[in-house]
This record gives structure tokens, sequence and C-alpha cells, in this order.
């Protein structure tokens, strides 16, 4: 009888058991989201389409250059305590967070795989002293963090990318998921009400932002001139950059990784 299977070997809730026990992966990208409302016209779940998307085409390019890497299902929940008054927004604590992210640690420690690459969608997640934490209970294995929308020349690709369901986030959910995007005449402007203090305006000084109180429609920067043509172009530099990543980390030794 002929297959017609069809999911991709570097995706785990596509493959089974068949390919995953024939091979030796060494390293995990665990794609990171949240639940939220984005402007009027963006899907709640805009930040986990983004994780696994842009997930799934660096390791397909990884995958393709012989790196043995595995996109782990994402995770679909964020730190949202600014926006918890929102109808429907499901915030999980930092606290939270590091434990489900030990708990995945301490599951692929278990294994061959020994890098792990957090691939990370929003803004509200911070995984840094997480990371540092995990080092002392798990020193085998490395954890990085990719936090792809803060890519130095991001502005290459958009005119004003917006923080928030502005340009950058449109354009790409326009290319990604196109059918859950509602017309740009729908949108709202995006505008964000700053802050007083100079010393946070200077930023000397970090604050969470009240998001009901600092924008109108849920979205911080416009997405009037959001294009699918600028989505796919910036997908396309993601994939390339974050999958040769992928490629170099994957047959990277974790006992020589500094310079001489």
């Amino acid at each position: 009888m002929k297959t017609h299977f069809k999911g991709k070997p570097y995706l785990l809730k596509e493959t089974n058991w068949k390919n995953v026990g024939s091979t030796k992966f060494s390293t995990a990208v665990l794609p990171w989201g949240a639940t939220e409302p984005h402007n009027y016209h963006l899907p709640y779940g805009t930040d986990i389409f983004e994780s696994e998307h842009i997930s799934e085409l660096a390791a397909e390019h990884a995958w393709n250059k012989g790196a043995k890497v595995i996109v782990l299902p994402a995770i679909p929940f964020g730190v949202n305590t600014g926006q918890i008054n929102y109808n429907l927004v499901v915030n999980m604590n930092p606290s939270t967070q590091y434990l489900v992210l030990r708990d995945v640690v301490d599951s692929i420690s278990r294994q061959s795989i020994n890098k792990l690459v957090i691939l990370n969608s929003h803004g509200g997640n911070d995984f840094k002293p997480m990371i540092r934490e995990l080092k002392l209970s798990h020193p085998k294995i490395f954890i990085c963090l990719i936090n792809w929308y803060t890519l130095p020349d991001i502005e290459k690709f958009f005119t004003s990318p917006g923080d928030h369901a502005g340009e950058m986030e449109t354009s790409m959910m326009m290319k990604i998921a196109p059918e859950l995007v509602l017309p740009l005449n729908e949108v709202g402007t995006g505008f964000e009400k700053k802050i007083k203090l100079e010393g946070l305006k200077n930023k000397l000084a970090w604050t969470q932002r009240d998001w009901q109180k600092i924008t109108s429609d849920t979205g911080v920067g416009n997405p009037k001139l959001s294009s699918a043509e600028k989505g796919e172009k910036f997908l396309v530099e993601l994939k390339k950059r974050i999958g040769e990543f992928l490629v170099e980390l994957a047959s990277a030794d974790l006992d020589d990784l500094y310079e001489a």
C-alpha cells in the first residue's frame, strides 16, 4: 500500500516514532508565542503563528543543509500582565514559564539533544534570567534565545515596523495566514500614547506599559502600509539568517565555543 505521508521530519508535531527513533537530533527549537489581541485586524494567535512559521522555515533551511534539528510544538501563552484586562487574554507568569521551560530542558537532557534554541515572538517574554538559572541545573545543555523581531536592520524591510500589530506583523500575517487578516480599511491607527516621565522616555528607567492606557485599539504601530510582499521578503531573510545559525549551532562543539 502506498503512503501519502507528507509530514516534515524536522517538525515534531508532524513526524513519527519511525523517523524520530532512527534520527540523532542535536538541536531543538522551541517556538514561544502569546495569546492576545493585535489591533482589530490580526488574530489573537499572531505571535504563535509567527513563532511556528519562522521556526519551520529556519529548520527547513537547516535540515536541507544536513543539520539534524527538530522544532518542538509551540508554547501558546506568554507574559501578558499588561494586557490581562482585555477579553480572553491568557497570561502565563514568568515563574510559570520558568517551570515549563525547565521541564522541556529536563526532557531533552535525558536524550541526545544538548542544544536548545528558544524562538520567541512576544516582547513580554523575558527568558534571559531563566537561561542563566537553568545553566546551574543543566550545565551540559546549551540554551540560547532568538527574539526575531529585534533584527538590527529591520527598517530595510518596513517604513515603520511598529511595536505591536503594526506594519511588520501585519505584513507577515498577510503572508503566513492571509485568510485570518481583516482588510486594511478595518484596522485601527495603532497610535501609542507616550508616558510623561522623562526618565522613562529616554530609557533611563523601564516599567511595564499599561496597555489599555496607551492604545485605544490594542495596536502600537500603523499597519496601513502593510503588504504580503513586504512580509514575504522579511520571512525569506529570517529563514536565511536563523536557518544558517541553526546549521552553525548544530555542528558546533560545545567544548570549543570560544576563540583562542
